[in-house]
């Protein structure tokens, strides 16, 4: 059978080889196609491949009848309709790995142009004046560099760190002693990164949780003289604040690709003299773009082909007889794996998911892909989605177990996710009630019936009068409604928790007001 393949960004002859290779696919490059050409065109095509120019929409995608798979030369999919994708069992596939050296190579040679003041000194020579003594550099041998994130691009600059003769001190969520010492750095918080670093390098993606992550706060912790490098993304750092750090002296410079605002006319922190710039570069070379270029052409290949693809980004299309059955429970379990994620006490190792009831007689792999996305999307970002989650996980280290049994457990199906760390290991349960939507009806020994959305906090005390009342008006005072609570417990006098819903999230600090009250041992807040 013959596919037909539409490309229609500039893409190297190279990086389309794959396609050229394979006897049964038609090859049709259109680079100059307006939105409703792309959506006149698209109806008589098989494949999609672009890059960032073309945006598939959802009205393009609608009017793909044929259309079986959308690759993306590129990590980002933001001009993708992934929900229309989805919805019209079209597979989306990206290259998340193909600019990780290039992105790595750039940090280097920004952290070495920022020491040795390279850009600066060229200037000065390009404006015809030979000056040596204003440009007097540091060498990078010998310091630490701080390293926050270490996926794979992390990774990468740690491994040519260490080449440089220079020490690696690494934070990041999934980093484990065991993996720390296999890469030959040091595992650390975040907290004894911005102290004891003299270079800091930022390779988190940009989360809820990590945007404006390197704020006057973590300024404050940092080292006088600390020198900054972000490749990852703008709005990590808060633009303001690294301005103000430079001004005064706390700072001694930063190389940055990236900015909250892009493309920009001009920008302040570019008329500081300390600072080195590029246009986000990280991932502009010759070799990334024929990279990201053949491995999205070989998962277009291997997928028409009838194979397995290697960097799937959205959920592929499964059985209408499995939807069926545990499509209702997508939603369910997603929401079990956050819950536990916001639960356990430091890096999961192991993840177990039993399956109870009618359940087990099922497929349940798209649960458990569920689930771990759930798992990892607090961490990870968006970019974690049912098809990727295991992937993620594997890649990580955890273990995932998947047990079926028709034993009942008092519920028609049942749901429980057990999380395993260092520090022991935590349960949450779960089950849909007929006509009533999900509900968490266990959190590790004790019973509740919780509706899994919005705002909650978790609390284990002594079960002793008054602990309810003061949580309860400490609550009020921060003016925090509480909408329900569940409470049980072992036995009188002894351990039990409270689960409230309430009408916001509850930042740190109240987290911390709670837990001194007294005979309040733990308080977690989940927001799902």
């Amino acid at each position: 059978m013959t596919f037909r393949v539409l490309i229609t960004d500039p893409l190297s002859e190279e990086g389309i080889f794959p396609l050229r290779q394979s006897e049964n696919l038609e090859i049709t490059i259109e680079t100059e196609l307006s939105p409703n050409d792309l959506i006149a065109m698209i109806q008589d095509y098989d494949a999609l491949l672009i890059r960032s120019q073309t945006t598939v929409t959802r009205e393009v995608i609608e009017n793909a009848p044929n259309l079986k798979i959308i690759g993306r030369a590129g990590v980002g999919v933001d001009n993708i309709d992934l929900e229309a994708a989805t919805e019209h069992g079209i597979i989306v596939v990206n290259a998340p790995d193909g600019n990780t050296n290039s992105a790595a190579e750039h940090t280097m040679a920004m952290l070495s142009a920022l020491a040795r003041k390279i850009p600066q000194a060229f200037l000065s020579l390009k404006n015809q004046i030979w000056d040596r003594k204003s440009f007097l550099g540091v060498e990078i041998k010998n310091k630490t560099l701080g390293i926050v994130g270490l996926g794979r691009i992390g990774t990468e600059v740690a491994a040519r760190a260490k080449g440089q003769r220079m020490h690696v001190l690494a934070y990041d969520p999934f980093l484990t002693e065991e993996k720390a010492h296999k890469l030959g750095i040091t595992k650390g918080t975040l907290e004894e990164v911005l102290n004891q670093a003299d270079f800091i390098s930022i390779h988190t993606p940009l989360l809820k949780e990590t945007r404006n992550l390197i704020d006057e706060e973590a300024f404050e912790m940092m080292k006088d003289g600390v020198q900054l490098i972000n490749c990852a993304r703008g709005g990590i750092v808060n633009e303001d604040a690294l301005y103000d750090a430079i001004v005064r002296g706390k700072v001694a410079g930063a190389a940055l690709d990236v900015f909250e605002v892009e493309p920009f006319v001009d920008h302040k922190l570019l008329t500081l003299p300390q600072v080195i710039a590029t246009p986000h570069l990280a991932a502009s070379t010759i070799e990334a773009q024929e990279s990201v270029a053949i491995d999205v052409s070989a998962d277009v290949v291997s997928f028409l082909n009838g194979g397995l693809v290697q960097n799937p980004v959205n959920l592929p299309s499964v059985s209408k007889e499995v939807m069926g059955k545990v499509g209702p429970f997508f939603d369910l379990a997603e929401k079990l794996g956050a819950f536990v994620s916001q639960l356990i006490d430091g890096i999961v190792e192991q993840i177990t998911i039993h399956y109870y009831g009618d359940l087990a007689g099922f497929d349940v792999r798209p649960l458990t892909r569920n689930t771990l996305k759930g798992l990892l999307k607090g961490n990870l970002g968006d970019h974690v989605n049912d098809v990727n989650a295991k992937y993620l996980a594997d890649q990580i280290g955890i273990v995932v177990n998947e047990y079926k049994t028709s034993t009942t457990k008092g519920f028609t199906n049942l749901l429980t996710v057990e999380a395993r760390t260092k520090n022991g290991t935590r349960s949450v349960s779960g089950t849909l009630l007929n006509g009533l939507g999900g509900r968490i009806v266990k959190v590790d020994k004790y019973y509740v019936d919780v509706v899994p959305e919005g705002n909650l906090i978790f609390i284990k005390h002594k079960d002793q009068p008054g602990a309810i009342g003061r949580v309860g008006t400490l609550l009020a005072k921060s003016n925090i409604n509480i909408a329900t609570m569940q409470v049980g417990r072992d036995n009188i006098g002894g351990d039990a928790i409270m689960m409230l819903t309430i009408d916001k999230y509850v930042d740190g600090y109240n987290v911390n007001q709670l837990k001194e009250l007294e005979d309040i041992s733990d308080v977690t807040a989940i927001q799902l």
